[in-house]
């Protein structure tokens, strides 16, 4: 076969996630409990589901490759004009795009060490430079990020805020000095993936017309639709336009489609699931309270929890709790990868995950003999 072009040929044979039903496979039988990829158990509204399945039946169209009403419906709900809002195939897809539309092979992009690790795949997809900072405290360190965008003259700097994996915020202002901490030619890429769960004061209030600054979203979290892949990417006009000759045109279908704009329409539904959320990520607390670990404060719906000791041991754990057919995911890097990382789900997910979690801790220290925690 002819070669692939050298940046893919360099590329490691790895995938930022290995998905639970490939788990599955491997281990011949199904998890009883899916608490480890951050989606929302509650599922969509009750008019989300009727609106897709309505929308079922015009399944053989394409979608709106201009997304219109939806981009419309966005619009009155987050004051951005329309002509600011690009529709994509969830976060996943708008980063992609974004990423190649400011860097190219050997640009720098700065980013965290141990943060999503999706941004990190398509920075090194294009060859370009990755810079990576540690985390502070847990979490993502915006001071550290600005320097190194300074030292390394950044193409992008990305930040998720609330953060994945540690569930850690910053408030508004600690995002609008980091903006202002940059170099006038760097791109500010703000992943509010979790922005529902978090609390009043964290979303900052940038210039509309600000060209420095593409503020991601999506309907994967509370709104439940992880399974459509829809998000949606708030930026300067100018910056909507050049999406526009990257993008995947059709990358979000019809039934998609449907299903986001009934979500819209379903607000109610969604501040119960962010209530839901909140007791869920209480629970999580006090059942690493009763086995004697921490959950470090989320402002997302998932806990991370400290186990006490090094990475070798919280792989252990991560091992054993997947073992008793509970499925789990951990950060990758330390000293992040102390913690696990538990999703908020169902109570009946959360019973069982409360009996699991002690049998772990125990085959785990067993394993570890005297060098357990």
């Amino acid at each position: 076969m002819p070669p692939f072009n050298p940046i893919v040929a360099a590329l490691p044979a790895t995938v930022p996630f290995v998905g639970p039903e490939t788990q599955e496979r491997a281990r011949g039988r199904s998890f009883l409990a899916r608490l480890g990829a951050n989606e929302s158990v509650f599922g969509p509204a009750p008019a989300v589901r009727a609106a897709v399945a309505r929308a079922a039946d015009e399944a053989w169209a394409y979608g709106d490759p201009e997304a219109f009403e939806l981009r419309n419906a966005l619009s009155a709900l987050t004051g951005a004009a329309p002509e600011r809002i690009t529709v994509g195939s969830g976060i996943d897809g708008l980063l992609g795009v974004a990423a190649r539309l400011f860097a190219g092979h050997g640009d720098a992009v700065v980013t965290s060490l141990g943060g999503y690790p999706t941004f990190s795949y398509h920075v090194d997809g294009l060859g370009a430079r990755r810079v990576s900072v540690p985390y502070r405290d847990d979490r993502e360190d915006w001071e550290g990020l600005a320097a190194a965008a300074r030292a390394e003259r950044a193409r992008i700097v990305y930040i998720a805020n609330p953060d994945n994996p540690m569930g850690t915020v910053w408030p508004a202002q600690a995002i609008c000095d980091l903006r202002a901490a940059l170099p006038e030619d760097c791109m500010l890429f703000l992943d509010e993936a979790y922005l529902d769960f978090a609390p009043e004061g964290t979303a900052p209030e940038f210039p509309a017309d600000d060209p420095g600054v593409i503020r991601f979203r999506t309907f994967s979290k509370a709104y439940g639709l992880a399974g459509l892949r829809v998000g949606y990417a708030l930026s300067a006009p100018e910056i909507a336009r050049g999406f526009d000759k990257l993008r995947n045109h059709f990358g979000v279908g019809r039934v998609a489609q449907a299903g986001a704009l009934a979500a819209l329409g379903a607000q109610d539904w969604l501040a119960e699931v962010v209530a839901q959320v909140a007791r869920g990520r209480s629970r999580l607390a006090l059942i690493a309270e009763e086995n004697g670990l921490a959950a470090i404060p989320s402002a997302t719906n998932f806990a991370a929890i400290d186990c006490g000791g090094d990475g070798e041991f919280a792989r252990a754990v991560l091992r054993e709790v997947v073992a008793r057919d509970v499925f789990i995911r951990m950060p990758g890097v330390a000293p992040l990868d102390r913690c696990i990382r538990v999703s908020v789900g169902t109570e009946a997910d959360l019973d069982l995950f409360a009996d699991v979690l002690p049998q772990a801790l125990a085959a785990a220290k067993a394993g570890r003999g005297r060098n357990a925690p």
